[in-house]
């Protein structure tokens, strides 16, 4: 058994991870989404893609609860959680990452572990730190491993590296038991060592958990996928297999500049 899984990650599922149906979003007389229809099966890797201000984060911000949509429905493994609260979606099992880091900097990487194994735990309002053996303190460990950050245990946040910080956000997601993780572009001013230590990372993690990343490095994102989805103007612009969007004259012309190596 994988270190996640033993965390307790382990579960069984067969509906539908993620199931848009006509979802649109406005702000105003903008046009954020717009009827927005979307299938993300379980265990499933996906990549959404689309040039700024295609609505790849309002999709994010409308399936985590953050800015709800405006018109349609949204599922989350078979449960209606439309106009559900953040809190109430984390609860199910989504996570999130954001573009801009959201750690404690001023904590260790291992203390910023253990408050996201904490906050999603039953004991999350107790004011007793847990033991050494306690379950918490070894999701912690466990999660610290998945992200490839053991031997910066007791490095202060603030004196991580960028890409370190990055990995740190990944490990922090994978707390509780994480059925669905949306990866806010993750690679985003990564140098190129870093962005492949993101790429083992990103294979690695247990096949039961599935993932939808929004990211402009496709070197990246088209190597740890399996389908992707092109956003424009707000709509579902193309659908595809990797080798298909990567190849499709279309996108290339589009969100690529006319090719790409």
């Amino acid at each position: 058994m994988s270190a996640v899984a033993s965390a307790g990650f382990t579960e069984t599922v067969t509906a539908l991870a993620l199931d848009l149906r006509g979802v649109s979003r406005t702000f105003g007389a903008l046009v954020a989404l717009d009827d927005v229809t979307l299938k993300v099966q379980a265990g499933e890797r996906r990549a959404v893609f689309g040039a700024n201000g295609a609505g790849k984060t309002t999709l994010f911000n409308a399936v985590t609860g953050d800015f709800p949509p405006t018109a349609g429905r949204i599922r989350f493994f078979g449960e209606d959680v439309t106009t559900m609260p953040p809190q109430e979606r984390i609860r199910r099992g989504l996570r999130r990452t954001y573009q801009n880091s959201l750690l404690f900097r001023g904590l260790t990487v291992f203390d910023n572990l253990y408050l996201a194994a904490r906050g999603v735990g039953s004991g999350r309002f107790s004011m007793l730190r847990s033991g050494e053996d306690d379950a918490t303190m070894e999701a912690a460990r466990n999660m610290m491993h998945a992200a490839h950050l053991d031997r910066l245990e007791k490095t202060p946040v603030s004196d991580l590296a960028h890409g370190q910080q990055r990995q740190l956000e990944i490990g922090m997601a994978l707390a509780g038991a994480p059925r669905l993780i949306l990866f806010d572009e993750p690679a985003a001013g990564l140098s190129p060592a870093e962005r492949r230590e993101l790429v083992d990372i990103l294979r690695a993690l247990p096949k039961h958990i599935g993932y939808v990343i929004i990211e402009h490095d496709l070197d990246v994102a088209l190597r740890v996928v399996d389908y992707c989805t092109v956003m424009h103007n707000g709509a579902v612009f193309k659908e595809g297999a990797p080798d298909e969007i990567e190849g499709d004259p279309d996108v290339q012309r589009i969100y690529l500049g006319g090719g790409h190596e």
